[in-house]
């Protein structure tokens, strides 16, 4: 493959699971002068689990890293939904068990951010990742390029510098200062009213979930599910993600975020709680005692990501509700279709901007506002409508055709659906493109 004579030189705001992947990706497909400013001062392995879907998953194998993740990381074999009195609403196949030809992994997402950035530095150079700048501002010149201000911050000094790259990529999450900066007028992400919390537990593995499930009624939901095998004392460790209402008026929790609260402000809404054996409450006791806290949030899905050559990718393009495992799967697919369009529309940038949006914008719309309408957990609130107190036969509540299609069609919404994915990537670099 031929590089060209300049390389473009390339900001990406954002160190998380989008702009790294953005970067390794971008580097694949030829791109050499890429600079990841990340706000945090380092990168560090925190926060709880996730799941990365067999699509996003493809992507990664890639780009090399799958045995990497995978060296910390479990297989997802079968997600199973169930009512919160205990019924059992539907189980089904995952990954490799569902006919993928890539598992679906859950894993922590500090495991998967290490992984990325440690591939940063290695094959893009140890000053490639910059930690502890942030963008404060991004002006777009009449003719495209864009003039990024930028903030370093060490201790109590500051530190300012601006910079006027061939490109910007905002892939700094939900409050993306590059959205803010191209969508003055949006103002904050609105709030459902309704409350996240997340957290990890050790236990022992013949009490631990042996597969993912979800469970719930209107009100409260609970996602557990393992993010290791047993270890060599027969221990697992146990994500979970559970949801509720705040109190009533509680106008506070809108803009505090990742908040560390007691797993006893809330275990009470889950008392009872058990599916074939395994208790929820039992699981959040375990726990250190501490949770983390998080507003629902979303963003209005946009008219738009690029301005010029400045674009938007991941959580920073389109923030959705925390349903059908979407959101880091759709960063990690979102940077490889912009390195793709990059690649083939290498002469003009803003070309390759509208490939890529054209490609990505309306499918992560059309799950934006699936994951409103709770994508493929509504069985769980249809079996409640329509069966509050439980029931003995799933078939005499959801019909085995409804729930099935309810599966298929959100699946082929993301193009996640095996046939889609079994076929390949379609962002593999053209070979022998002057990028």
């Amino acid at each position: 493959m031929n590089l060209p004579r300049h390389s473009p030189q390339i900001v990406i705001a954002g160190g998380g699971v989008a702009g790294l992947t953005a970067a390794l990706a971008l580097h694949a497909a030829g791109f050499d002068r890429i600079t990841v400013v990340e706000a945090a001062r380092e990168i560090q392995p925190v926060g709880a689990g996730l799941n990365v879907l067999p699509n996003a998953v493809r992507e990664l194998d890639a780009l090399g890293l799958l045995a990497r993740l995978e060296a910390r990381a479990v297989r997802t074999r079968e997600l199973r939904y169930y009512h919160r009195t205990g019924g059992l609403i539907s189980r089904t196949p995952r990954g490799l068990a569902a006919g993928y030809r890539w598992p679906q992994l859950s894993l922590h997402r500090g495991h998967l951010q290490q992984v990325l950035a440690d591939a940063v530095r290695e094959r893009l150079g140890p000053t490639a990742l910059v930690a502890g700048v942030r963008v404060s501002g991004v002006d777009v010149h009449p003719g495209g390029r864009p003039r990024v201000r930028l903030e370093h911050r060490d201790g109590a000094v500051r530190g300012h510098a601006s910079l006027e790259p061939d490109l910007l990529i905002g892939a700094d999450g939900i409050r993306s200062a590059v959205r803010a900066a191209l969508n003055p007028e949006e103002g904050a992400p609105p709030w459902n009213g309704r409350l996240i919390w997340r957290g990890t537990s050790w236990m022992a593995a013949d009490q631990a979930p042996d597969a993912m499930f979800i469970a719930g009624d209107d009100r409260n939901k609970a996602v557990v599910y393992p993010l290791t095998e047993p270890d060599a004392y027969g221990a697992v460790l146990v994500n979970w993600a559970l949801v509720g209402p705040s109190a009533a008026g509680d106008e506070t929790i809108r803009g505090d975020w990742n908040r560390p609260v007691p797993v006893a402000s809330f275990v009470h809404h889950f008392e009872g709680w058990e599916f074939d054996g395994v208790a929820v409450a039992d699981i959040l006791r375990a726990s250190d005692g501490t949770a983390y806290e998080y507003p629902m949030v979303d963003r209005e899905p946009l008219d738009r990501w690029s301005h010029g050559r400045t674009t938007l990718i991941g959580d920073a393009a389109h923030a959705m509700y925390p349903a059908g495992s979407n959101g880091a799967t759709q960063s990690v697919v979102d940077a490889r279709a912009l390195a793709h369009a990059l690649a083939v529309h290498h002469r003009d940038p803003a070309a390759a901007l509208q490939a890529y949006e054209a490609d990505r914008r309306p499918a992560t719309t059309a799950l934006q506002h699936a994951n409103r309408q709770l994508g493929p957990e509504i069985v769980i609130n249809l079996a409640h409508e329509r069966a509050p107190h439980g029931f003995t036969d799933i078939e005499k509540v959801i019909p085995r055709e409804e729930l099935a299609e309810i599966a298929a069609r959100y699946a082929a919404t993301g193009a996640f659906d095996a046939a889609t994915v079994n076929r390949g990537s379609p962002y593999a670099p053209p070979l022998g493109a002057p990028i």
